[in-house]
């Protein structure tokens, strides 16, 4: 006699982690960006001389509106004008360009670890940067050959590092080998030129190795501030492809019309170009590449769309945050923002290590 066994309940559904809407997402970016706003204002009046946020307004009102300086306010917004916020915005907008070229990296090549700096890019940049100090010292040549020579450098190093990575067909590993071996390389280099520069150009030079943004200028400002104004349009409108690409793979990008190649290549260009810009302004700035889409990665998703703008916020929160406490918290004692982004850096940067090493094996 057959014994018919009970049925079994369904098995429960997998659990998924719920996505956020897009209205939520928007709300967050928008959030982001005023509280960019708000932070600037705040780090504008913190310093040596305490300034009340009203007095940081009022000084901008008359920067950008024109207006008569009273004469008992000219010495406040000589300060905020000349002094405090170009250095706010240039922390600003060079962690937001940093970042930006981290997540672009990160998507291109489906990995969480690599940025700039871990790929060797900005130690290169900061070679050429170097090495055009060093050669037109005492020449009068402009400015913008420094930041050449940074690109020049880094365009090189990272064609490289991809293409010995592609025709190797190199796992994770080997790719962030690759950029160590290049890190110690073009550090080497750089303290190769520090080594035969004169006094007056070894100063110049060193700036670049500590990473700061002590003597920023409306003009390094302008520059940066320009190359990420292109930057963000092209990258954004990349967002949909580069989910494709993250996501699915570059075999399934492909199927789905996506040119890969040309994607990888025209991307990976203007994530170099963003970091040796920076580098060739403001010096090696570890980690913010790194840590900046993660910051946003965890609090608005995956998803290119909102991710890379998001990314833009995260990193010019991050480096602006870093450099108000490296000016405040040894006071009169200022910190090199690079200092002290890479001690935050560094501890998430092994815990990603930890915590993802069996993708990495």
């Amino acid at each position: 006699m057959s014994v018919i066994a009970p049925a079994r309940p369904p098995a429960a559904a997998p659990q998924t982690k719920r996505k956020l809407p897009k209205t939520t997402k928007s709300a967050i970016l928008l959030a982001g960006l005023v509280l960019t706003l708000v932070s600037i204002l705040v780090a504008v009046a913190v310093g040596s001389t305490s300034l009340s946020v009203a007095e940081v307004a009022e000084s901008v009102r008359l920067a950008v509106f024109g207006g008569e300086v009273p004469a008992g306010f000219a010495k406040t917004y000589t300060v905020v004008i000349g002094l405090r916020l170009p250095r706010v915005a240039l922390a600003t907008v060079a962690g937001a360009a940093l970042s930006l070229a981290g997540v672009l990296m990160q998507a291109l090549l489906r990995n969480p670890l690599v940025s700039p700096f871990t790929l060797g890019v900005s130690p290169a940049a900061a070679f050429g940067a170097a090495l055009a100090i060093l050669l037109l010292s005492g020449t009068g040549a402009p400015s913008f050959l420094v930041a050449l020579g940074a690109l020049i450098t880094a365009l090189a190093v990272s064609a490289l590092v991809l293409g010995l990575s592609r025709t190797r067909a190199a796992s994770t590993a080997t790719l962030l080998l690759l950029g160590v071996a290049m890190t110690q390389l073009f550090e080497a280099l750089t303290s190769a030129v520090q080594f035969v520069a004169d006094e007056n150009t070894l100063q110049q030079i060193v700036r670049w190795t500590f990473g700061s943004v002590n003597e920023a200028t409306w003009s390094d400002v302008g520059f940066v501030a320009a190359i990420l104004a292109l930057a963000i349009p092209v990258a954004v409108w990349n967002a949909t492809k580069l989910n494709a690409v993250a996501f699915a793979g570059d075999d399934s990008a492909k199927s789905l019309g996506v040119h890969v190649d040309a994607l990888r290549v025209g991307l990976i260009t203007v994530a170099v170009l963003l970091a040796s810009v920076v580098v060739s302004v403001c010096g090696v700035i570890g980690f913010v590449g790194l840590v900046g889409p993660h910051i946003a990665r965890l609090i608005i998703g995956g998803d290119h769309r909102f991710l890379l703008p998001f990314s833009v916020v995260a990193g010019g929160m991050l480096l602006l945050v870093a450099d108000t406490v490296g000016r405040t918290i040894l006071a009169p004692a200022v910190i090199p923002v690079g200092i002290v982004v890479a001690v935050v850096g560094a501890p998430l940067f092994i815990n990603l290590i930890i915590s993802r090493r069996k993708a990495i094996g």
